[in-house]
């Protein structure tokens, strides 16, 4: 599942595309996709795109009286092409624009979503989102204070949205290992002086996995094709049962909130 990096990695390769275009159509194929494809994508016909933004992993394409909002689902992908270019299985939306190519959104699996936010208004998946975790609201501060008298898991906890946004589970495993912290712990049992640590980490972590382009698992590409790189710098993710390369101890799994984690007993408690 594309996760905040590939997600971020998707904005910076699709926006000089975009930005300043008209918008000259809009083509659905398939409007059955996680939610119904939003019938008010006609009024976009003859906008102009202001800006693209992220919010968590929806996409926003700014045209001034709405936000155009995608989110790539497990498996979708954007391309910008030729509006001329045949169409391939799963190309389920075009947004054509006046420079004659299109922003292409193919999705093998439909849990994707194609919605429209008017201007001055807030979706419901757009609400009760905790802070941006590249930004100055996000601190070990926050994540201490929303944390105590917590049970849960502290992998689950900050893969919780409401919490902050953004950190899957790929990059959950990795910060809580560079953070040497149990992925089992109990949220409400770390101290503030071991979040700043994690808050630390996960804010290197994405980092690094945008600036190297995302992560490449099974479905995710770069808006022009090609895949993240990120995946090399794996630490514990995917390594069940191999040595540790810090400890050179063996790379444990469980499974926290149904998601597969890895950890290293040795170095992580």
């Amino acid at each position: 599942m594309p996760e905040l990096p590939e997600v971020e990695v998707s904005r910076l390769g699709i926006s000089p595309h975009l930005v300043g275009q008209t918008i000259t159509s809009v083509v659905v194929r398939q409007p059955k996709l996680r939610w119904p494809v939003a019938e008010e994508l006609k009024q976009a016909e003859g906008q102009q795109i202001k800006a693209v933004r992220r919010r968590a992993k929806y996409l926003l394409i700014d045209i001034g009286v709405a936000q155009i909002v995608l989110h790539l689902g497990m498996s979708g992908k954007l391309r910008v092409v030729p509006a001329t270019l045949e169409p391939i299985k799963h190309d389920h939306l075009d947004i054509v624009l006046g420079s004659g190519k299109c922003l292409r959104f193919n999705d093998a699996r439909r849990f994707g979503a194609c919605l429209w936010q008017a201007d001055g208004e807030t979706l419901p998946q757009l609400e009760n989102l905790g802070p941006e975790p590249l930004t100055e609201s996000f601190t070990a501060q926050h994540l201490f204070a929303l944390s105590r008298g917590r049970k849960a898991p502290v992998k689950s906890f900050i893969m919780d949205n409401d919490v902050v946004v953004g950190v899957g589970n790929i990059y959950a495993n990795e910060a809580l290992f560079m953070a040497n912290i149990d992925p089992r712990r109990a949220a409400g049992r770390i101290s503030l002086q071991r979040y700043q640590k994690l808050a630390k980490e996960i804010k290197e972590v994405l980092a690094s996995a945008i600036q190297q382009g995302g992560t490449t698992l099974k479905d995710f590409t770069q808006s022009d094709g090609s895949p993240g790189y990120f995946r090399q710098h794996l630490r514990v993710y995917g390594r069940a049962g191999k040595a540790c390369e810090a400890c050179e101890g063996i790379i444990n799994s469980v499974v926290i909130g149904q998601r597969n984690t890895f950890f290293c007993p040795r170095c992580q408690r």
